[in-house]
């Protein structure tokens, strides 16, 4: 069977790219903060040596528009362009090209049907800088397979948080039954508060930080019950107009486990969100 090396989630912030390979003036004065975390954080991935990613994104209005809005979508292809004119001229996000995995994908869809989750499907899916990102930040030498996974965050109606949590646990169970001695990192980047063409975007830390402190210690200690009493789809506009995204992160917590604590967490406080990084090793921390 296949083994689960790592659990990882983090935030997906565009400007990370920009921002580190800047210099002189126009590099931002927390660069040099945010790079050493990220460089630390990615050496939580390169430890447990996977040899495909899943990887748990949000399509945010590139490929998917309201006309055909899937709850769930499975990448099944062999190969993945990546990233959008406009995130390359807003973020300076380079176009990208990935491998696939459809061994994993056809695998996903198939058992997640047969679980009780009407998976949508894509065979000529274009991704975005919610997957790229932790692409970036974690596995810049873009080297291994990919399968991605959307949910929709966006556009209601949405799931609800118990849904995301669900089908974590079960993308959990199908990746460590899949009859294959590949080692499967799993990926999922969401959002703490967030606020997007509001009044609390740019401000010097996420538009709440009492809910960003709630949440953090909710991922860290895998306090999925606690979570789930208080985060619902009218709680989540309280936060920010794009908090939504944090149901990516439950969906993480799902895989992870009730009760599991992360093995690494980090933060950083950066204008207008908190970035986060967690970290979780199903078999123990590779030496």
């Amino acid at each position: 069977m296949a083994e689960l090396v790592a659990v990882i989630a983090s935030t997906h912030h565009p400007f990370y790219l920009r921002a580190s390979t800047s210099s002189g003036d126009e590099r931002p004065p927390f660069a040099d903060e945010w790079v050493r975390k990220v460089e630390a954080f990615r050496e939580t991935l390169t430890k447990a040596e996977p040899d495909v990613l899943l990887m748990i994104g949000s399509d945010h209005f590139h490929q998917l528009w309201l006309d055909n809005m899937p709850q769930f979508l499975v990448g099944h292809a062999e190969q993945y362009d990546a990233n959008w004119y406009n995130e390359e001229r807003e973020f300076g996000l380079p176009r990208m090209h990935m491998k696939g995995d459809r061994d994993l994908s056809g695998y996903l869809l198939r058992e997640g049907l047969d679980a009780g989750f009407d998976l949508a499907f894509s065979n000529e899916l274009r991704i975005d800088h919610s997957v790229t990102c932790p692409i970036i930040t974690l596995r810049p030498q873009n080297d291994l397979p990919i399968v991605p996974i959307y949910t929709n965050i966006f556009a209601p109606p949405l799931p609800q948080p118990k849904r995301f949590v669900q089908l974590g646990q079960a993308i959990r169970q199908m990746v460590e039954a899949w009859p294959s001695d590949k080692r499967v990192a799993i990926i999922g980047t969401g959002h703490l508060s967030l606020e997007l063409g509001g009044p609390r975007q740019f401000g010097p830390h996420g538009p709440d930080p009492e809910f960003d402190a709630r949440a953090v210690e909710w991922i860290a200690s895998g306090d999925l019950e606690g979570c789930l009493s208080e985060v619902s789809l009218d709680s989540l506009h309280a936060p920010g107009n794009a908090t939504h995204g944090f149901m990516d992160f439950m969906l993480m917590m799902g895989v992870a486990g009730e009760g599991r604590k992360a093995d690494y967490v980090d933060t950083l406080d950066l204008f207008h969100t908190m970035e986060a990084y967690f970290t979780w090793y199903p078999n123990g921390a590779p030496r």
